[in-house]
């Protein structure tokens, strides 16, 4: 089973999924339609890139910088929550708890996953 499935079906995540770097293709699933879905696969992906290129920026002239291999990003809105580690997405409600349980489940499973990864 994909680490995104397994994520789909954990208590409090609203949607999972996986995109690939280059930007054409992504699975999900969830409670998204199939248009919000490539729209979160192209924004999470744009996002990953953006925050590789500002870790990369602060790091460029600083020894032993603690931004360097940005392994993934977070933002948190009024309802639910976007987790990104590699790859995989992950739409999480805001309750109590939900968010840390789902988040070490994407660390322990994701954060030595390469750079760039291709979706079978």
């Amino acid at each position: 089973m994909s680490v995104f499935s397994e994520l789909a079906g954990m208590t409090g995540v609203i949607a999972a999924g996986e995109y690939s770097y280059r930007g054409d293709r992504y699975n999900f699933r969830g409670q998204l339609s199939e248009d919000m879905a490539r729209m979160a696969s192209i924004m999470c992906r744009a996002t990953t890139m953006s925050t590789h290129m500002q870790s990369d920026i602060l790091c460029a002239n600083s020894d032993n910088c603690p931004f360097e291999e940005a392994h993934g990003w977070v933002v948190k809105g009024p309802q639910f929550t976007v987790c990104v580690m590699a790859n995989v997405f992950c739409f999480v409600s805001n309750e109590p708890g939900v968010f840390n349980r789902i988040f070490k489940r994407m660390r322990d499973s994701l954060m030595d996953a390469p750079d760039v990864q291709e979706m079978v």
